[in-house]
């Protein structure tokens, strides 16, 4: 979608595809979906279902049907400060308001679609009586910044593009709430092995959400989670207060987000959550300890789960030895300024 400019692959227009529901993509994957629980149905036999939806991932598709689901009055774009302007991507720069407000109606319809598939899905599911004993997980596998610091994707590292909701559902072995706290999605594999009762992985890095979900607390909740994005050689830390964001800076972009800075380089940004929860003043420099505190958490769960961790170069100080991890292994090479 790169090629062509934001307001067209980001549908800022708010158009739908020139397709009826039922001729949806998604539509589509749900009606496979449903069958397949159909057939399961009539064997009796433990089944596994994985429904993947595409929206609302960009271009933000919908159906004819829902053109008018959401007015583009109801969205107000989020605030946009000086202190973004260095990273703002040249392609979204030159969007006008009432094109931001159609992306984000956009988004929305698109999610509102995507929820309906998914409800037909669990309709079925309950109509063939199986819902009382079948594990029902509902995730994603990023978020996106809609207008947030004026972008409007999810190659960065705020929480609007990390963040993503986690659902899950089995009656009589996971109780109603609200967990608050930190989850990745290393977690559901153990999770879920835990919960039917199955042997756990011979290796795994997640640790069992389980004790969550039958109201207890685990021993050694979470206190972090790590996210990266490769293309721009970058890490994210985030606490329950702080949020640090380390990158390389050496990377030209070549995926379409450049901006009309040149490659920055190395730069560590860290953010008073508590303070500041939209995440716009750096605060990297009046806390130096919690930034070197930090970096060393990262750099720990790099050494601790990094396919490579073996061959991190000696004698290269915390530092270097934190970026050694950062590039990507399946690239080129980076540019360097």
């Amino acid at each position: 979608p790169f090629a062509t400019p934001a307001r067209e692959w980001l549908n800022a227009g708010k158009l739908p595809l020139p397709r009826k529901d039922e001729d949806m993509r998604g539509t589509y994957i749900a009606r496979q979906s449903m069958k397949y629980l159909e057939e399961a149905a009539s064997t009796g036999k433990p089944f596994a279902l994985w429904c993947s939806l595409q929206e609302p991932h960009s271009p933000f598709d919908f159906p004819v049907e829902d053109r008018n689901l959401i007015d583009l009055g109801s969205f107000e774009p989020p605030r946009v400060g000086p202190e973004d302007a260095w990273q703002i991507p040249l392609i979204f720069r030159d969007l006008t308001r009432e094109e931001k407000q159609g992306i984000i109606a956009a988004y929305y319809t698109s999610a509102a679609f995507m929820d309906r598939n998914f409800g037909r899905v669990l309709d079925k599911l309950r109509q063939l009586r199986l819902d009382e004993n079948t594990l029902i997980v509902y995730t994603a596998d990023h978020g996106y910044c809609l207008g947030h610091h004026g972008r409007f994707e999810k190659h960065c590292g705020y929480d609007s593009a990390l963040r993503v909701p986690l659902l899950m559902s089995l009656p009589g072995r996971i109780r109603p709430g609200v967990i608050r706290d930190f989850t990745e999605h290393l977690d559901l594999a153990p999770t879920l092995l835990e919960l039917l009762d199955a042997p756990p992985l011979p290796v795994q890095h997640g640790q069992s959400l389980a004790p969550y979900l039958q109201g207890r607390r685990p021993e050694k909740p979470r206190r972090h989670i790590i996210s990266e994005y490769l293309e721009n050689e970058e890490a994210f830390l985030r606490t329950d207060r702080w949020k640090l964001i380390h990158s390389t800076g050496r990377r030209e972009r070549l995926d379409g987000y450049k901006t009309d800075n040149p490659t920055p380089g190395r730069y560590t940004k860290l953010y008073d959550l508590q303070k500041d929860p939209g995440e716009f003043h750096d605060v990297s420099a009046t806390h130096p300890k919690v930034v070197a505190e930090l970096q060393k958490v990262l750099l720990e769960r790099f050494r601790a789960t990094h396919p490579e961790r073996d061959r991190e170069p000696s004698q290269s100080g915390d530092i270097g030895a934190l970026e050694f991890y950062l590039p990507p292994r399946d690239n080129a090479p980076p540019a360097r300024a």
